[in-house]
């Protein structure tokens, strides 16, 4: 019971760092592909949108890892030695990403300099959340095996296959879909950047379905046949139909210039996407040999750790609430001057 208690703190943890870190991510890949004359103007509303919560957006992340080697360390020391090189890439990537952003605002404004830490951040935000949807697509495949502490199956397994891979390119394509609706609320100001971001918008919701589809039909092909299985049992349509419910909610409110209504829904399809697949994955977090049973730790660690998430959140969440309420919360026009 504690052990799955923690599981699901461990699961509204990734989402949250998806609808938050996740969109900065899709930022800084939008921030790589402005072009045209309102490029710069692209870039400001990218730039001002990430610079307030992007460091506090890792606070997830790193809650989800202190979970996982807390609560279930057999499980967590396996994950880290089979998948060592996309998560070390994945931390470079994080790393490099957060050095450009800073560098590319104090250092010198030649446009040399600028294009350079520009490139950097745009390539680390696309190669960071590809690497994150390898890693998960991996802990899926079946392909990582272990016995005992040991890993069998070598530092390729799982992550280098099409289903993997596909999951990858599902990661970003979801991202970059989430961030170009976040960035048509926050270029209000701008209506011509904001219609450039409603149309980028559409274009990767409707990629999403080819993306989905890819993940699905590799899984079925071997990549992932315990997934597969999962994802066609009875309460998979369901899913599905809320899912698709949110998406088409997202793509008539975009198509209608209600942005507000499409974060929203946007933020309900991601959500659903990733309950779906951690429900068809549960409850093992290394497909086929480990899960949240028989890696937990002792009884007292997961009670301990229970009571630290709780005060932990008494600090955590009204401090996040009070940094978006102060950076993210429009200002009220005066009436008078305008």
């Amino acid at each position: 019971m504690l052990e799955t208690l923690i599981a699901l703190v461990t699961l509204a943890s990734l989402i949250l760092y998806a609808l938050m870190g996740g969109a900065d991510f899709g930022g800084g890949m939008w921030d790589l592909f402005s072009t045209g004359p309102r490029a710069a103007r692209q870039r400001k509303i990218v730039a001002a949108a990430i610079a307030p919560i992007w460091e506090a957006n890792h606070v997830w992340l790193i809650l989800v890892i202190v979970l996982l080697f807390t609560a279930f360390p057999s499980a967590f020391a396996a994950m880290m030695t089979a998948l060592h090189l996309p998560l070390t890439a994945m931390l470079l990537g994080i790393v490099a990403r957060g050095s450009a952003f800073v560098f590319r605002k104090y250092d010198t404004q030649d446009d040399r300099v600028q294009r350079r830490w520009t490139t950097v951040f745009g390539l680390a935000s696309v190669l960071t959340p590809f690497l994150q949807g390898l890693c998960l697509g991996a802990l899926a495949s079946g392909a990582i095996r272990v016995e005992g502490s040991h890993v069998l199956t070598g530092f390729f397994a799982g992550w280098t296959g099409p289903f993997a891979l596909s999951c990858g390119c599902f990661a970003l394509g979801l991202f970059s879909f989430l961030a170009a609706v976040y960035l048509s609320v926050d270029a209000a100001s701008d209506p011509e950047v904001q219609e450039d971001f409603r149309r980028r918008a559409l274009a990767t919701e409707f990629a999403l379905a080819p993306l989905a589809a890819a993940v699905f039909f590799t899984a079925r092909a071997g990549g992932a046949r315990q997934m597969y299985e999962e994802l066609t049992l009875w309460w998979a349509p369901l899913l599905l139909l809320w899912t698709s419910a949110c998406a088409v909610l997202a793509t008539v409110a975009l198509w209608t210039r209600r942005f507000r209504l499409a974060r929203i829904a946007a933020i309900g399809q991601v959500s659903l996407i990733l309950i779906g697949w951690s429900v068809a994955q549960f409850p093992h977090l290394v497909i086929p040999d480990l899960d949240i049973h028989t890696t937990a730790a002792p009884a007292i660690t997961l009670r301990l750790l229970i009571i630290a998430l709780a005060v932990g959140a008494l600090v955590l969440l009204p401090s996040l609430y009070y940094l978006f309420r102060v950076f993210k919360t429009e200002p009220v026009m005066d009436t008078e001057e305008h």
